[in-house]
């Protein structure tokens, strides 16, 4: 009976034995697989100093510097209205005008009374000794005193005022553009106080927008700009720079003007997004996506001597376009820059240089 149990425990610790050296192997395979020595492919360029692009963007809105919005002098019925919105006009053109029987009666009145006035002018004159034909000689203080006891000034100012009123019941486009705002309906009295339309010259479109105060050193007068209307997918114009506000505003911001040549297709009012560019010359530039975040810093990966291993190193960035940096530190020309291939890369990795 002793023997069986010296036996039985012979072959249990048998099977224990084998049971471990198999783990082990398994545990050495599953090392093996998990850090593997992989070769990463990678892109490069060479750094050198090249032009760089420099793209400022901000949001902004378009107005027109030739705007004008057109009043009626009198509140007289409209008699006619000869455009609608939309209707393009040439200087001088008609738009519309008043009912002018009681402004022709008013003018009339107020002629007739300056005549009498004038008559009684001459006569005040002659009381003093003087001919109408002799104004010139008469002396300033009567010729005041003549004129007020007369009542000719009043009369005067009645009329011209009648012929003011008179002349403006007719609207005419000061500059040739285009007609807005227009809501007033024939036969209704006109307004003196409220728009009766708006001219605009679409061709004198300006975009306002804002800069950082930190920004202006990039930017001057005659820079071109680019134009892109969030409300027109595919449109855009181009532009300058017409206007800089020498005035910083409490946020750091500075207005800036850029005249735009819209072409007909952007209209008043619209919010735009503009693009500044400037090319700046003898820097050094690579992609965006060679730039690492890495604790908090910007990170470089460059190949070292052998051109067979990733090195990385911390860069400080300077200007920005929609796809590329300038480098103020960290990178000197003749550097081999990875600009792809770089996402899971540890310093000194193997790597190996495919083309684009």
């Amino acid at each position: 009976m002793k023997y069986y149990k010296l036996f039985a425990l012979l072959i249990l610790a048998g099977m224990a034995a084998c049971s471990g050296e198999k783990q082990e192997n398994g545990s050495e395979e599953s090392i093996e697989t998990a850090l593997p020595d992989v070769t990463n492919e990678v892109t490069v360029m060479e750094l050198k100093k090249t032009a760089f692009n420099h793209e400022l963007i901000s949001n902004g809105k378009l107005s027109a510097r030739s705007f004008v919005d057109l009043k009626f002098e009198s509140a007289e019925p409209i008699a006619h209205i000869y455009v609608k919105n939309g209707d393009r006009v040439t200087k001088g053109q008609k738009l519309a005008e008043l009912s002018t029987f009681r402004l022709a009666n008013k003018t009339a009145q107020a002629k007739d009374a300056l005549e009498r006035a004038k008559l009684e002018l001459q006569d005040v004159l002659i009381g003093q000794g003087y001919k109408l034909e002799d104004s010139t000689q008469v002396p300033p203080a009567v010729m005041q005193l003549v004129r007020v006891k007369s009542g000719y000034d009043q009369a005067l100012i009645s009329w011209q005022l009648a012929d003011y009123e008179q002349r403006n019941a007719v609207l005419t486009a000061p500059f040739d553009g285009v007609v807005a705002n227009l809501f007033a309906k024939p036969l209704n009295t006109a307004s003196t106080s409220e728009v009766f339309c708006s001219i605009i010259d679409p061709h004198t479109l300006e975009a306002a927008f804002t800069v950082l105060e930190s920004e202006l050193p990039l930017i001057q007068i005659g820079d071109p700009v680019e134009i892109t209307p969030f409300a027109l997918s595919g449109v855009m114009a181009d532009g300058r720079i017409s206007e800089i506000n020498p005035l910083v505003d409490q946020d750091g911001m500075v207005q800036v003007k850029a005249a735009v040549n819209g072409k007909g297709k952007l209209f008043e009012g619209m919010n735009v997004r503009v693009s500044i560019h400037r090319s700046l010359d003898n820097q050094l530039v690579i992609p965006k996506s060679s730039v690492l975040l890495r604790s908090g810093k910007q990170v470089v990966f460059v190949l070292d001597s052998t051109k067979t291993k990733a090195n990385w190193v911390y860069v400080q960035t300077g200007l920005e376009n929609s796809d590329s940096y300038t480098i103020v530190d960290g990178l000197k020309e003749e550097d081999i820059v990875i600009t792809s291939g770089n996402i899971n890369l540890a310093h000194e990795a193997p790597v190996r240089v495919i083309k684009n």
